[in-house]
């Protein structure tokens, strides 16, 4: 969209001419009260949090809602509890008590039988996130109410304590007022909730317009307070048009800068730029069904065929840092080795092991943006140094996801975002494999590069069942190195995302997924 072009309408909505209905002069800068944000926002299709499973709509669902417990970035393995004040557990049974004082933006005071409906909710309607809950065996009749306050989970096994917790910090778990649903109806109201909230946060949606913003208001009647009166977030997608509104004060944050935006605005008076670590692994697929890519030589080769300090220090310019494995810095049990550099001739040395002294080719899918293009180009290159001829296959996110999860891809470049903080979100995929058929009802990364890997999904399963912390990251650990060393998933980076702000805007947090980047802590002097 040409953002430029819908500022009138902004600054009404600044002003509060589309909350209000009344009109405005158009304020100099952003006010005070008024945090304005510029970010692509065309993943957001709905707000329901029962369904949203994109990264931009995850971000703003974490400020409308609190959810039962709230991921620390800072302690990875030991979730907090946000609407759970309390919390037991007795094999496959977990008992949580719903914290007292916890209010609604509607001002009415939240109860464990809003926490049942929302649950109950979630499953019932098996969107996109349902998966979370599912896979402790959860069903609307297993989410029981005890009393007034207190609900219980009966799971189908005794899962890791810390495991069932993290899954519940995710917004598939946030609290609804269930009173504040007009008819839910057999939808559950899901279709009244994608364009309006009935949250607990720091924030309330007002207005959603798809392709132009998204207004949320400070919610008086919530728990938790905002120094902010309003948060806009403006849909503007070029990132030239957001350094440009960020340099004359019309914003106070850009999200979508690339290398050349940042390097400017660094040097640009006002301007600071945050780097924030995201749980987002960039790696390569093999499929397995390749009669070349399956052999384990050719595996190990392709890991020393990639120049990984040279594309993040070069064409990723700080969005990145070198990771080679598939838990992100940050989590609990995360690998941080890093054993594998450019070496052509060890390279070349293991494709003549496989048999295959005078390379071999192969075609890649990449998304046809230009900043995946730019590194899949220099991974053909580095590639070549060492024999192995790629083709790039450019496509549309979509197509080249159709392909790879029909398993027609070769070698897929892509990226992974963790679904919740748990060790558990990543291995599950990565390392996991029940069924390799076509007809597989779970269709890991694993399974859709055709990995036969019975022994590590029995590792990985009862990893999600170990009671100790010290057992569950031992299991974790090894996973990380096996899958490191020789599978079908080469992992080469770790995103880091790259926020300009201008500098009267304090206390913006973010973290290493979507949800942590809460709006209530901002301030502007």
């Amino acid at each position: 969209m040409g953002g430029l072009t819908r500022r009138a309408a902004l600054r009404l909505a600044l002003a509060g001419g589309l909350a209000a209905g009344g009109a405005a002069c158009a304020p100099a800068g952003t006010p005070r009260s008024v945090f304005v944000m510029a970010r692509a926002l065309d993943d957001v299709a709905g707000l329901d949090p029962a369904e949203v499973f994109e990264f931009s709509g995850a971000e703003i669902v974490s400020n409308l809602y609190p959810r039962l417990f709230r991921a620390d970035p800072r302690a990875p393995g030991a979730p907090v509890g946000e609407a759970a004040e309390s919390w037991t557990h007795d094999g496959a049974r977990f008992v949580f008590t719903v914290r007292r004082g916890l209010k609604f933006a509607s001002g009415r005071a939240a109860g464990a039988a809003d926490a049942v409906f929302s649950l109950r909710r979630a499953i019932a309607l098996n969107k996109a996130p349902a998966f979370i809950l599912a896979q402790f065996g959860l069903t609307p009749e297993r989410v029981r109410l005890v009393d007034e306050r207190r609900f219980a989970l009966e799971l189908d096994a005794p899962w890791a304590p810390s495991l069932v917790r993290n899954a519940l910090s995710a917004g598939v778990a946030s609290v609804v007022d269930r009173r504040a649903i007009p008819e839910p109806g057999d939808d559950w109201g899901n279709a009244w909730l994608r364009a309006h909230s009935a949250g607990g946060g720091a924030f309330a949606l007002k207005r959603w317009r798809p392709g132009e913003f998204v207004l949320l208001d400070a919610a008086p009647g919530a728990g938790a307070g905002a120094a902010l009166k309003r948060v806009a977030l403006r849909d503007i997608r070029e990132p030239a048009v957001q350094r440009l509104l960020l340099e004359r004060g019309d914003v106070d944050a850009a999200r979508n800068l690339g290398p050349d935006q940042i390097a400017a605005l660094a040097a640009a008076e006002g301007v600071t730029i945050l780097a924030v670590p995201r749980a987002r692994i960039h790696y390569l697929g093999l499929n397995q069904r390749h009669p070349l890519l399956s052999r384990s030589p050719v595996r190990r080769a392709l890991r020393h065929l990639i120049d990984y300090r040279a594309i993040a220090g070069t064409l990723l310019g700080g969005r990145a840092r070198v990771h080679q494995a598939f838990l992100p810095a940050g989590f609990f049990a995360a690998l941080e080795e890093t054993p594998f550099a450019f070496e052509p001739g060890r390279a070349r040395a293991l494709l003549r092991e496989a048999g295959l002294a005078e390379g071999f080719a192969a075609r890649m899918d990449v998304r046809s943006d230009p900043g995946s293009l730019l590194i899949a180009q220099a991974i053909q290159a580095s590639m070549a140094a060492g024999g192995v001829r790629l083709e790039l296959v450019p496509g549309t996110g979509k197509q080249i996801l159709t392909r790879y999860r029909a398993r027609r891809h070769e070698i897929f470049m892509g990226q992974w975002g963790a679904d919740y903080l748990d060790p558990h979100s990543n291995a599950s995929v990565f390392a996991r494999n029940p069924d390799n058929g076509d007809a597989a009802r779970e269709r890991t990364l694993a399974w859709r590069n055709a990995w036969e890997i019975p022994e590590l999904t029995r590792r990985a399963e009862s990893a999600a069942l170990a009671r100790a912390e010290a057992e569950r990251a031992e299991i974790y650990l090894d996973l990380q190195r096996i899958v490191q060393r020789d599978s079908p998933f080469v992992a080469m980076f770790q995103e880091t995302e790259q926020i300009a702000l201008r500098r009267r805007v304090s206390g913006f947090a973010a973290g290493l997924t979507s949800d942590q980047t809460l709006y209530g802590s901002i301030r502007k002097s």
